[in-house]
Formats: structure tokens, C-alpha cells, sequence
């Protein structure tokens, strides 16, 4: 062979080398595996208090309840309240944004000791940290010393298009 044939034979494997690594890299950019799902939010950090600005009306105190869906049902209607701005009452639409569940802890007195995250959305992420938020400003929720341990309970969050909110314990 040439010199001039093997000069150019080298530079030609090298643009296929090139080459090859340009389509892994794309083909890798367009692979359709899951990602894995972020670990849950435990002690998710409290947010600055200009991000936690209640609704114009401040809450009534909680009212002392019997049983957990008492409960539930109350921690919901104050979830809303403090939300005014954020969430709806209507009926969800049939396609809704992002569903974020979180499982809340209490402390006795009611405030909240530790929010964990049991569902992310697939899309709109930012939904499960309004929804942390929307827990964080209704609180406290009510005395719960009287109510059988663990001091926890579960609530669905039903984001629209406009990210407005409504607890599914309230649906």
C-alpha cells in the first residue's frame, strides 16, 4: 500500500471512531428506560417563611376530633383553607397534572414532625414540593395524644393544569 493510502486509511478510521462514539452517545440520549424514582423526602427541609404565606383569612383553631378520619377530614378542610389561592373544590377533570401523595407526621400537639413523600408524579416534579408546602402551612392540624400511634396520615394531592390542588380525603 501507499504511504499516501495508509495516511488516509488511518484518518478515515479515525472519523469512524469518532463516528461510532457520536451514535452511542445519541442512541444512549434517546433511550426510553426508566429513570429510577428519587428515594421519598423525609424531614424535607422547611421552607423560608416568605414562601410559607398563609391565605388572607387566618384558620380557625382545630377542633378536637374522636378518630382518624375525623381527622383526615379536618387536616384536609385546613390544607385548603390555608391555600385559598392554590387549591380548588370542584370536581378533579378527568386528566390531572400530577397526583404526589404524601404520608404526614405529627407530633402530639398536632404540628408536623416529618412529611415522607409515597408518590412522585411521572411529570410536573415541582407538584409534590407545592404540596409539601400546602401541608406545611395549614399546620398545626390538632391535638393528636388522644388518637392511637402512630401519629401519621396519608393524603393525595389531585393537581389540575393550573397546579391548583384539591386533598383527595375532600374529593
Amino acid at each position: 500500500m501507499h504511504s499516501t493510502d495508509r495516511s488516509s486509511m488511518s484518518r478515515l478510521g479515525h472519523g469512524m471512531g469518532r463516528l461510532g462514539v457520536f451514535v452511542a452517545l445519541m442512541l444512549g440520549a434517546c433511550s426510553t428506560t426508566q429513570r429510577e424514582t428519587p428515594a421519598p423526602v423525609l424531614n424535607a427541609p422547611s421552607p423560608k417563611p416568605a414562601e410559607l404565606t398563609r391565605s388572607q383569612t387566618p384558620l380557625p383553631p382545630p377542633r378536637r376530633v374522636s378518630d382518624w378520619d375525623e381527622y383526615r377530614l379536618q387536616a384536609a378542610q385546613r390544607i385548603v383553607a390555608a391555600n385559598e389561592s392554590r387549591a380548588y373544590m370542584g370536581t378533579p377533570p378527568d386528566q390531572l397534572l400530577a397526583i404526589p401523595v404524601l404520608e404526614i407526621e405529627l407530633n402530639a400537639d398536632g404540628g408536623v414532625r416529618r412529611i415522607g413523600v409515597l408518590r412522585y408524579p411521572t411529570q410536573a416534579q415541582d407538584t409534590t414540593q407545592l404540596a409539601i408546602d400546602a401541608v406545611r402551612r395549614a399546620a398545626p392540624f390538632g391535638d393528636v395524644s388522644k388518637l392511637p400511634r402512630p401519629w401519621k396520615f396519608v393524603e393525595t394531592f389531585l393537581f389540575d393544569d393550573d397546579r391548583h390542588f384539591k386533598p383527595r380525603s375532600l374529593d
